[in-house]
């Protein structure tokens, strides 16, 4: 897809692999009267190419909170006469702190971040410890009780392949479908300070508004003994976000990686 020609002349396309701590963002996309991450590197982009207006277009709106290492976007300009390597060196001085570019390639003016997209991977990590991790609390959920790893190893198969996943559906976001296929969700654990440090990978075809938060938080029902593992396929099966666990908190997510055609 890379078509990096280094010269000048013409309207150019080019694709950049954002990352950011969402900490203290209201997610990706722009918002009147609010800090975004879309709007901090379309007002960067317009500084860096002396332009009035750059649109940014993103892969994947993240809420606030939400972090990301692999976000995508595109934008189009007649103003960067350099080869796309340069352009992170020159854009990340002028982000803010906890927004870096980390790559840029120059790609058709066909490609569309959203509709090219053949799937995702997320992150979400949990904290299972009765003592708080002061320095890393932005980035996982804290949970006060120890975790079965098994129990939500043995329920996370059931939300393996095609599914109708509406029971982890938050409203606000209505798609045509919420059918997804999830390829991949595995979920492993290390020790850290006082206790242990749950990682869960999801990858799918696509996602629903808040699917993978609210599958993390069905997920620890689990884990913490208040449900079984094949409770999960129950919810799956009765179509009712009711039945679900409660969503995960955001700072506990991250956006790995968004994958494309070759």
């Amino acid at each position: 897809m890379t078509t990096d020609s280094g010269c000048a002349g013409g309207e150019r396309a080019f694709r950049l692999t954002i990352a950011y701590d969402g900490t203290h963002f209201f997610g990706w996309q722009r918002q009147p009267h609010h800090p975004t991450v879309q709007a901090a590197v379309e007002q960067a982009l317009c500084k860096l190419l002396n332009q009035p207006e750059v649109r940014v277009l993103g892969s994947s709106r993240t809420d606030t909170g939400v972090h990301a290492v692999g976000q995508v976007a595109k934008f189009k300009t007649a103003n960067w006469p350099a080869e796309a390597w340069r352009l992170p060196l020159a854009i990340n001085c002028l982000l803010p702190d906890g927004v870096v570019v980390r790559r840029a390639e120059e790609v058709p003016m066909t490609f569309h971040p959203l509709r090219d997209c053949l799937g995702k991977h997320y992150r979400y990590l949990v904290y299972a410890s009765r003592i708080e991790d002061p320095i890393l609390a932005r980035t996982h959920w804290w949970v006060r009780r120890p975790l079965s790893l098994s129990a939500m190893q043995q329920a996370a198969t059931h939300l393996l392949g095609r599914h109708d996943f509406y029971s982890f559906q938050s409203t606000g976001s209505p798609r045509k479908t919420t059918v997804r296929t999830v390829r991949r969700l595995e979920i492993h654990q290390q020790s850290h300070l006082d206790g242990h440090l749950v990682s869960i990978d999801i990858e799918a075809d696509g996602f629903l508004y808040n699917m993978v938060r609210n599958i993390v938080g069905t997920l620890v029902q689990v884990g913490v003994g208040r449900a079984t593992p094949d409770w999960v396929a129950g919810v799956l099966a009765a179509r009712d976000r009711t039945v679900a666990g409660a969503a995960a908190p955001p700072q506990g997510l991250c956006l790995m990686q968004v994958f494309y055609p070759q």
